[in-house]
């Protein structure tokens, strides 16, 4: 069957690789839309230290349920429309004894530790399989970057007195704004880019600030009656944006990190002390947040067209990539199609 594979750095080709055998625990989908996410142009780039090349990459996925094996509960049904949790875990380690699964120590993510979901079909244990109802095959490859901008917010125990500010909007970062909305908060989107800010605005923002043009500082304790935002979400992994959520985060308040940084932050560590900080970690996703996306996504109020930059074929996977690669900033989601 056809698959993309990236085999070293700046080399990605289709390549034929065999059809999954499908298990008595597992489910075999075919696959309509898999997504390229910020880990797979980094894994392109040469820079992703936690994949293991060469690699089909792909986690972000929309597939149509094929076959179940004879173990599978009868809720997965042949012809159902279904995204995918991409993580495993073991079941062992300290996070998965907390009931934290999705930060499983020993977790291997398809695309990046294990082979992907950039193929015509995968076979999954059904645990993994997500029932996306009426949603389209199209709009369930939205899901799981999403589901990550969900998890952050239940992370940073977001409420409706709480100011948030998202610190870049890519599709985590839309994830995060719109579950911060969801939750009565007052949302500030940053980024550097006017065309993500809008859409940010579309999706529920209340402020915009241009990272690039604007004063970060002046304009959020304008924002705030002189106190900084309650909560800070970084999404963007670079070491300005980590100074910039600890530097202006409210006294007392909570920086939630999804990105990652590719190279040593420097902090003034006397603000970890004198504001009394909270800061998480937040990784990958729980399963209540694939469902809370898809509960938002079945609403039909999410301007899904302006999420997807670009629908392309295996063949023309590679093209795209390298346009994102040279502007990475203009790309919300690139969608294969198989």
């Amino acid at each position: 069957m056809k698959a993309i594979q990236i085999s070293k750095p700046y080399v990605m080709n289709v390549i034929d690789i065999a059809e999954p055998v499908l298990g008595d625990d597992e489910v075999l989908l075919k696959m309509k839309y898999v997504g390229f996410c910020g880990s797979d142009l980094n894994t392109y780039r040469g820079g992703n230290p936690m994949v293991r090349m060469p690699v089909v990459p792909g986690h972000e996925v929309g597939a149509e349920v094929v076959k179940v094996g004879k173990n599978v509960p009868e809720g997965l049904k042949p012809g159902m429309t279904v995204t995918v949790n991409p993580y495993t875990n073991c079941g062992k380690c300290a996070s998965c004894r907390n009931g934290r699964v999705n930060a499983c120590q020993h977790n291997e993510t398809l695309g990046v530790q294990r082979w992907g979901a950039m193929c015509e079909y995968i076979s999954l244990p059904w645990e993994k399989v997500i029932p996306a109802g009426l949603l389209t095959p199209r709009t369930c490859a939205l899901i799981e970057p999403m589901s990550v901008g969900f998890h952050a917010v239940s992370r940073a125990q977001v409420t409706d007195i709480d100011v948030v500010l998202v610190i870049g909007c890519g599709m985590v970062g839309m994830g995060a704004v719109v579950r911060s909305v969801q939750r009565g908060a007052t949302v500030v989107a940053a980024d550097i880019d006017d065309e993500k800010l809008s859409l940010a605005r579309q999706m529920g923002a209340s402020y915009t600030i241009n990272t690039m043009t604007e004063d970060v500082h002046a304009r959020l304790l304008e924002m705030t009656s002189g106190f900084g935002p309650d909560v800070v979400i970084e999404a963007v992994g670079s070491t300005p944006t980590y100074q910039m959520a600890v530097d202006e985060v409210a006294f007392t308040g909570r920086v939630i990190c999804i990105g990652y940084a590719k190279s040593e932050v420097s902090f003034q560590t006397k603000y970890f002390v004198q504001k009394e900080l909270d800061i998480r970690g937040s990784r990958n996703a729980q399963p209540s947040d694939f469902r809370a996306v898809i509960h938002y996504l079945e609403r039909g109020t999410c301007p899904v067209d302006r999420l997807i930059s670009n629908v392309v074929t295996p063949e023309n996977a590679e093209a795209a990539m390298k346009q994102w690669d040279e502007k990475p900033g203009k790309v919300f989601r690139i969608l294969v199609e198989f």
